[in-house]
């Protein structure tokens, strides 16, 4: 491409163009989908309208890079291992601005744009919260021209599909890619080769890696297009692939698995998204999948570097690599090893380059989801990486002995290997210790990151550490998920509000305004009519709109409290069976979230909201003013029904315990009240929004420490307090769970007697604060007036501030000058 190109960008002619647009549709259609608009299907329609859309899409993407490219500007690389981005046509048609003119060439084929929507599946590319904010991230990244490339796995198989049979999780693949992924370039020219496994040997200071297994990582890329801009910035994800790995001779004489079957098993790197660790295989394969991830970004970061630049001295200087999480850790001795063993830098020159170049993002608190892995695995697997993490280690510790402290202890809690019975290398500690950033992702969580979980970390280098607290794109979940809620802002504030969330504050000059009034309760009650349509549809359960609708929608966890929930739940309908007269507040319970595979008591907690469901779904002596829904295999798609519908947002964790969370800042956007305890980003939202509009409960991070410190006795709590004993003795009897009375003995034991994430603890304090929700539903002038404070003050969390701080504070760089 030379610097002179001109696109003649076909957006710029399609504006007020429906026409064109229904003609570029059905070329697609005919030309590359192989069907005339009478034989096709809505599927059919979906793809030829993303080939379309694609196009237009296309000219800006590749202007951006070749911006990136000839302003040779420092680039950032974010390495994920989980982009939850959700259905993209939606998306990108509000991007670009041609929502309703896409609705209109289709109309003009006698199409319906919303059922095309429809069929578009949710690319089982992450799960939870981290995955959905690496792509709220690339949104973000896009809008605001950071030059930026996001990396990943193309997953073949997602999680799993997640049916309920018995009011159990059952697990199904998720062939996603089956139906096609049109919105994706496939580049057979990006490719490399990963090693694994063989041994390493030493000639006088250089060392050689004779590896043993080898496989290819081929690149698809995704557009991600920034709103109204013409840009799109790009995630690349690598597909695993067996190369020439193919024993025709074996074929040949009849052996015919015998032929594929080192290939298949050489592609398992790429096939599954999370594959169950309760075992050794399933351990060695996710320590593959994330050096696979690693090792074919870094080969094409350099390679790209190399193409502008020449060199790669000047490589901290002009790239920034961001760890989402410890799983891409293994990056930090991936570049290591290309310096040194490659291209034939010093030791101490690379380990320079690279802490200039790594920032790492925590995402917990929990000592235990900080990543290890065992030093036995790791010889296996990647020998000379580990040989390389032992350098890094003895360098690291030489420079506390001289300058921090000799204190055994100290050396040993800091050591990047744990020892014990099973030497482990500490992943987080690796994150750290090569990074020259390190953030938390809310303020609570990155004060007690470095008071806690990183404490000996932070007396070594107080620099390093910082916050950034999260956000979530309005485009996604606003434009897209709450179209009435959008057209009620376009009408108030104009649309610039999709890319600077911080016109919101423009809406608080109108807060009595009683149109704006009535108008909210209005969008609220449209989308719960759209849900109790949704799960009257797919579970047969019918769910008032009318009534309070409390939803809970996240990972099934012990430390998200879902089973906090339950108890609360069980107590309410032990005191509406008790006081049938009372004038109780109707109240729909709506969870939903996925149990990983290996995980019984999640999948145990799933089983006990169904049999709850099902004993008070049935119950006619509570005239269905109680009702209880677990809606199975949540997504995206499925988050952009239920959270606009939402009144009340469960935001239970104990506290110190969840990072930030992402789904509650969602929530509040879209109108709902806060139930948290003090916990993550509940507390800024606290903060943004006051207190008389937010409902918090339970014990704080100081309290819950000295629960731990001074002995916490559960079955004192459960002795003394009559309701919770009611509550879980029912439970122990099989009240819910008849046709098997001890199906909850092993949970509720638990509970009992160790109680770890203190649901015991927050019981009563929960139970009260309920109470407060049903007062303050029942004055629904109070519960509007919440409502919109809640969204007018949510301007802070947005992705794009969140980005925008991350470019300024860690990655240092500056954003493309873009149209706009």
């Amino acid at each position: 491409m030379t610097n002179n190109i001109q696109f003649p960008f076909l957006y710029n002619h399609l504006k007020d163009d429906a026409e064109t647009l229904k003609n570029m549709i059905v070329y697609k259609l005919i030309f590359l989908i192989g069907r005339s608009p009478k034989e096709a299907s809505q599927r059919d329609w979906l793809n030829a309208t993303l080939y379309a859309v694609r196009d237009l899409v296309t000219e800006g993407w590749i202007s951006t890079a070749h911006q990136a490219r000839s302003e040779e500007t420092k680039r950032v690389y974010y390495l994920s291992m989980e982009f939850l981005i959700g259905r993209t046509l939606s998306n990108a048609l509000i991007a670009e601005g041609i929502y309703e003119l896409t609705k209109d060439a289709l109309a003009k084929l006698e199409v319906d744009l919303e059922d095309v929507l429809e069929k578009e599946v949710d690319p089982g590319l992450g799960n939870g919260g981290l995955g959905r904010l690496a792509a709220c991230f690339m949104d973000s990244i896009a809008t605001l021209g950071i030059p930026a490339m996001g990396y990943g796995i193309r997953y073949e198989y997602g999680m799993f599909q997640q049916t309920i049979e018995n009011g159990r999780q059952v697990e199904t693949p998720d062939a996603w890619l089956e139906k096609d992924a049109p919105w994706e370039f496939i580049r057979p020219s990006k490719r490399f080769n990963i090693r694994f496994g063989g041994h390493i040997y030493f000639e006088g200071k250089k060392c050689i890696w004779n590896n043993d297994e080898e496989l290819v990582a081929l690149a698809y890329d995704q557009m991600i297009p920034g709103y109204q801009n013409d840009s799109a910035a790009t995630l690349r994800l690598w597909s695993a692939h067996a190369g020439d790995t193919f024993d025709l001779s074996d074929f040949n004489k009849g052996d015919y698995f015998g032929a594929i079957e080192k290939r298949s098993t050489i592609e398992n790197v790429s096939r599954v998204l999370y594959p169950d660790d309760s075992t050794w295989a399933g351990q060695e394969l996710r320590l593959r999948q994330e050096y696979f991830l690693v090792s074919a970004s870094l080969q094409d970061i350099l390679k790209r570097h190399k193409r502008t630049h020449k060199t790669l001295d000047n490589l901290a200087d002009k790239i920034a690599i961001h760890l989402n999480d410890t799983h891409p850790a293994l990056a930090i001795p991936e570049l290591m090893y290309i310096l040194i063993d490659q291209e034939g830098y010093e030791w101490h020159k690379a380990w320079q380059m690279c802490c200039n170049i790594f920032s790492y993002t925590c995402h917990t608190l929990m000592s235990e989801a900080l990543e290890t892995w065992p030093v036995e695995m790791m010889a296996k697997i990647l020998p000379r990486h580990l040989q390389i993490i032992f350098e890094i280690n003895e360098h690291f510790l030489d420079h506390v002995r001289a300058n921090i402290t000799s204190d055994n202890d100290f050396v040993r809690r800091v050591s990047l290997i744990e020892e014990g019975h099973a030497r482990k290398v500490r992943m987080g500690w690796l994150s750290v210790v090569g990074s020259h950033k390190v953030n938390g992702v809310a303020a609570i969580h990155s004060d007690l990151m470095v008071s806690s979980t990183f404490a000996d970390f932070a007396r070594i280098y107080p620099e390093r550490f910082t916050n950034v607290t999260n956000g979530i794109t309005p485009r996604r979940w606003i434009a897209v998920a709450n179209q009435d809620l959008s057209a009620l802002f376009d009408k108030y504030i104009g649309t610039e509000w999709r890319r600077d969330l911080g016109q919101l504050e423009k809406l608080k000059s109108h807060l009595h305004d009683s149109e704006l009034q009535q108008a909210i309760p209005q969008i609220k009650r449209a989308n719960k009519e759209r849900l109790a349509s949704y799960v009257k549809k797919e579970l047969g359960v019918e769910i008032d709109p009318n009534a309070l609708f409390d939803v809970q929608v996240k990972r099934i966890h012990e430390y998200k409290r879902q089973i906090l929930n339950v108890l609360h739940i069980v107590a309410r309908y032990n005191e509406m069976i008790a006081n049938p007269e009372k004038a109780w507040t109707p109240r729909v319970f709506i969870l939903a979230g996925k149990a990983a595979s290996a995980y019984y008591t999640a999948k145990q907690t799933i089983n006990l909201i169904n049999d709850v469901a099902k004993v008070i779904n049935n119950d006619p002596r509570l005239k269905g003013r109680l009702k209880v829904v677990f809606i199975p295999n949540y997504s995206v798609s499925l988050a952009q029904i239920i959270i606009p519908a939402a009144d009340i947002s469960e935001q239970i964790s104990l506290a110190g315990t969840e990072a930030s969370g992402t789904s509650n800042m969602k929530f509040a956007l879209n109108g709902a009240l806060t139930l948290g305890t003090l916990d993550g980003a509940n507390v800024e939202i606290l903060e943004n929004v006051g207190e008389e509009h937010i409902f918090i409960f339970g014990n704080t991070v100081e309290q819950v420490e000295t629960l731990r410190k001074n002995g916490y006795h559960p079955f004192e709590i459960y002795q003394s307090d009559e309701q919770l004993r009611t509550v879980i003795d029912q439970l122990s009897s099989g009240y819910f769970s008849p046709e098997e009375p001890n199906r909850y003995q092993d949970l509720l034991n638990g509970l009992k007697s160790y109680d770890y994430y203190q649901a015991f603890a927050d019981f009563r304090s929960y139970v009260e604060t309920q109470k407060l929700v049903d007062q303050k539903y029942q004055n629904q002038q109070a519960w509007v007036e919440s409502a919109l404070q809640n969204i007018v003050n949510m301007s802070f969390f947005s992705s794009d501030r969140t980005i925008a701080e991350y470019a300024e504070k860690i990655w240092k760089t500056m954003p493309l000058k873009l149209s706009k």
